[in-house]
C-alpha cells in the first residue's frame, strides 16, 4: 500500500486536472541527480509491472509460428509470421513501431527479427521480448498489458505512465510506490539519486510527490 503523501499528491493532480473531452493519462516525472548519465551503465532502462493496470490499451503484437501464433491470436493485438516480418517494407515497419507498445517473439526467431527489423526497432527500445519455449503467450502478453517501461537515456529527468484519470487515487499512488520502490532498488545510492518526483494529468499541473 502506498503512503499517504503519494496518494495525497495524486488526489490533488486529479482534482486539479481541467475537464476535457478525452480521457487523460496521469504521467510521473521523475528528476535524477548525482549520476553520470553519459555512463550507459547508470542510466535507467527497467520494465516494471503496475499492480492496478495502466488505465490504457496497451498494444502489443506476437512473432510467432504455429501453437504459439494461434494461442496468442486470443490477446494479442496482432500475430506476425516469419515470413510477414520478412515482407515488411520500411515504412510499414516504422509505422507498426510507433503504433506498438510491446513486442513478444518467440526465442528462435530473435535472430531474424535483428536482422529485419533491429535497426527500427532497437533505437525506439522495441525489440521483442524473447518468448522461451516453455512460457505461455498468453500469459506473458497479459502481464505486459499493465507494463510500463522506465527509460532515462542521458536526460536527467524522464517521464512513465502511471494510470489514468479514470482510476482512482489509491490504485495509482499503489503504481507509484512500485516504480519509486525500483528505483530505489536499483539506482546506485537509491533515494539519494532522486531530486524530485511529480505526478500530473495529461493537461494538468505537476504535483511534487517526493
Amino acid at each position: 500500500m502506498a503512503d499517504s503523501d503519494i496518494e495525497t499528491a495524486v488526489a490533488r493532480a486529479l482534482e486539479e486536472s481541467p475537464d476535457r473531452n478525452f480521457t487523460e493519462t496521469v504521467d510521473l516525472a521523475i528528476n535524477l541527480r548525482d549520476l553520470d548519465l553519459n555512463e550507459p551503465s547508470n542510466r535507467v532502462d527497467e520494465s516494471v509491472v503496475l499492480p492496478s493496470g495502466t488505465g490504457q490499451e496497451t498494444r502489443i503484437v506476437v512473432i510467432a509460428e504455429g501453437e504459439t501464433a494461434v494461442r496468442a491470436e486470443e490477446v494479442a493485438d496482432e500475430v506476425l509470421s516469419e515470413d510477414d516480418v520478412a515482407d515488411l517494407d520500411d515504412d510499414e515497419a516504422k509505422d507498426m513501431a510507433d503504433e506498438t507498445d510491446f513486442f513478444i517473439a518467440e526465442e528462435a526467431m530473435m535472430q531474424d527479427i535483428a536482422r529485419h527489423l533491429g535497426t527500427i526497432l532497437g533505437p525506439r527500445g522495441k525489440m521483442p521480448d524473447p518468448l522461451s519455449p516453455d512460457e505461455d503467450v498468453v500469459e506473458t502478453v497479459n502481464r505486459l498489458k499493465n507494463t510500463v517501461q522506465l527509460r532515462s537515456g542521458d536526460r536527467r529527468t524522464f517521464h512513465t505512465l502511471v494510470g489514468s484519470e479514470e482510476m482512482d487515487a489509491e490504485d495509482v499512488a499503489d503504481n507509484i510506490d512500485v516504480i519509486l520502490r525500483r528505483l530505489h532498488a536499483d539506482l546506485e545510492k537509491g533515494p539519494q539519486n532522486i531530486d524530485a518526483v511529480y505526478v500530473k494529468t495529461t493537461m494538468g499541473p505537476s504535483v511534487e510527490v517526493a
